[in-house]
């Protein structure tokens, strides 16, 4: 996106010092990188870094309002609904994808967004080790709104583990070694101190949580939860059932509280009008299909990944879906494929973190993911017989 610094990147990039940086994850987290990582991170000048910043201000204006917030609430499957939801999501992610607009200026447009985590600590350790191999150019940073490593990790560590002791924190995913973003864990496991769980692992006494480890038990007061029901429901009846402690009051807190995954979420999308928002609506709300459906993209609502999207759209595709309220249909946005590399120009999209502290007014923007794709889907489970795609980072021109 910078021309002279992606000219200079790709002049001095070797296939040898690719491969020694990815190996380094080897050393670190042996057999834990389980994605492609892309050969190179995107320089962002400050303008497109300020227009996708405009854009989440302003969506966050609209989902802070008492009207959405009460609406929302229908997005919630009542029979997934966990209680002692608290005032705000501790975490947002937006995604923007790298676009042209009908003028051919680079543009963002929102894909989508979640009141969920996302990589926070392994997008720590990532710039770090990719700048062992490769040089970074000054005055740029993956960081936003001045946050530094320490600085980030801290927020981090505040929201996640607040007054209580470390371990009486858990991430809490489901068979989380077999997660494809288990690194992440490892790292949060590093930087935070704070043991990674296996939903089948807790122990239940009345309203309160344990787990057992070396031959001592700990009660479990806080949960950085990264378990989609989504993926309990891909799971065994055993496993399921494990699962009803979420609709249960408990003893602990939700960090962040799992109704926000459905309150901010690609829900979120038809209240929300801004030229970097594509024209979105609930396909329930649809009563005549356009005309033009190859410009349109359909999305379930609460998969994850990518799972379920239609992006050849046809009406005999529309009319299989039986729950449409369920489903969104979005207007196609036209990634831009201007990074450039050795081979074809790649695509890409920027997801944004903000984080929101307890008591603060707003969340605020402080680390970010990239990712680059050669293919129709953008994601780092697509395109796996390219090169010069997959999970990568962004830095900020200062």
């Amino acid at each position: 996106m910078i021309p002279e610094l992606r000219k200079k990147y790709n002049a001095e990039f070797t296939q040898e010092k690719y491969e020694a940086f990815t190996n380094a994850f080897e050393s670190i987290y042996p057999s834990q990188l389980d994605f492609r990582v892309a050969e190179t991170p995107l320089f962002v000048p400050k303008v497109f870094t300020q227009q996708m910043l405009d854009a989440c201000e302003s969506i966050i204006d609209v989902i802070t309002k008492p009207e959405y917030v009460a609406q929302s609430k229908t997005a919630i499957p009542a029979h997934l609904e966990v209680p002692a939801e608290d005032a705000h999501p501790h975490f947002i992610a937006f995604d923007f994808g790298i676009c042209r607009n009908e003028a051919g200026e680079i543009e963002p447009q929102l894909i989508e967004m979640q009141g969920f985590p996302s990589l926070f600590a392994y997008q720590v350790l990532f710039p770090e080790v990719h700048a062992q191999y490769f040089e970074q150019p000054e005055g740029f940073t993956p960081f936003l709104n001045g946050f530094t490593k320490d600085s980030y990790l801290e927020l981090m560590r505040k929201i996640i583990v607040a007054d209580e002791a470390p371990e009486s924190v858990v991430l809490l995913e489901i068979f989380p070694e077999k997660q494809k973003t288990r690194i992440d864990f490892y790292c949060t496991e590093t930087y935070l101190g704070i043991k990674t769980l296996c939903l089948t692992d807790i122990i239940q006494e009345g309203k309160k949580l344990y787990y057992e480890t070396d031959g001592k038990r700990v009660q479990i007061k806080r949960i950085y939860n990264r378990l989609i029901f989504d993926d309990l429901f891909q799971q065994s009846a055993e496993v399921q059932e494990k699962g009803k402690i979420f609709q249960q009051e408990l003893d602990v807190t939700w960090v962040p509280h799992p109704n926000w995954f459905y309150r901010i979420s690609k829900y979120s999308l038809p209240f929300i009008d801004h030229p970097y928002v594509p024209p979105t609506r609930f396909l329930s709300d649809i009563k005549e299909l356009p005309q033009d459906l190859e410009n349109y993209v359909v999305k379930p609502l609460f998969s994850f990944a990518g799972q379920g999207v239609i992006i050849d759209v046809t009406k005999k595709a529309v009319e299989a879906i039986t729950d449409p309220q369920n489903w969104i249909i979005q207007k196609k946005v036209d990634y831009a494929p201007i990074i450039e590399t050795p081979d074809e120009p790649a695509k890409a999209e920027i997801r944004l973190f903000y984080f929101w502290e307890e008591g603060a007014a707003r969340p605020v923007a402080a680390n970010n993911l990239a990712r680059l794709s050669k293919g129709k889907m953008v994601g780092v489970r697509y395109n796996k017989d390219k090169s010069w795609v997959g999970g990568t980072f962004c830095l900020f021109e200062k």
